[in-house]
């Protein structure tokens, strides 16, 4: 298949906790961005649920409920890369795309209401609808590189997106920052969360950099 080389890049406690508000407040936060920036893949991938808390317009609610039905994408915006958000169901509201160099893609599945599809169009938004009920990552990212033109792409959590695309094959490498503290707390968010098979993925490790602050950078290739 064709699919952007893909790359997976938090920032985590050293217990491998994410939640944004906790990781915010550790030595290293500085440095996420400046080698979030040196992987040089500026087309990011994030969950719905993180893009809520960071960048939606509210809900989204359907009038009717009549489903698109079909594997399907509409290019509304034509940039070099793209902020692309997970929204299976089509429930987060956003506000109209006016010729950012950034713009938002929503990768959604043909379970999605053709009313969702009919405000991404009236907003200028790009979608790519593909899976029957969940999106199917595989394909989405097929399209993404053969109709997108995209050839990098970081996935920058939370960790389910991060869980769903590891567990499809599709991560070629995994960058973590890690911040010089300990979470601990239950219930946290980890860096990948979903999968279920019992076996680790093995990884080679590509570099591993050290900053003043306490922080350590790590790179690993899943292949």
């Amino acid at each position: 298949m064709t699919k952007p080389y893909i790359i997976v890049h938090m920032m985590t406690s050293i217990d491998g906790r994410i939640n944004c508000g906790m990781t915010a407040q550790l030595d290293g936060n500085s440095e996420y961005y400046s080698t979030l920036s040196a992987l040089e893949a500026p087309t990011r991938v994030s969950g719905r649920v993180t893009a809520e808390t960071e960048m939606a317009d509210g809900d989204f609610k359907a009038d009717d409920g009549e489903k698109l039905g079909k594997v399907a994408f509409k290019k509304n915006a034509t940039a070099d890369s793209y902020n692309i958000v997970t929204d299976s169901k089509g429930r987060t509201a956003w506000g109209r795309e006016n010729g950012s160099d950034f713009p938002h893609l929503i990768l959604t599945s043909e379970d999605v209401s053709k009313e969702y599809i009919d405000y991404l169009n009236g907003h200028n938004i790009s979608w790519i609808a593909a899976g029957k009920e969940h999106v199917d990552l595989k394909r989405a990212m097929e399209v993404l590189a053969d109709e997108f033109g995209i050839k990098r792409l970081a996935v920058v959590g939370g960790g389910k997106i991060n869980g769903g695309f590891l567990k499809a094959g599709l991560v070629d490498e995994i960058n973590l920052l890690i911040g010089p503290g300990v979470d601990g707390r239950i219930g946290q968010p980890a860096v990948f969360d979903g999968l279920t098979s019992g076996t680790p993925t093995p990884l080679t490790l590509k570099s591993v950099k050290s900053y003043p602050d306490g922080a350590v950078w790590l790179r690993y290739l899943t292949k």
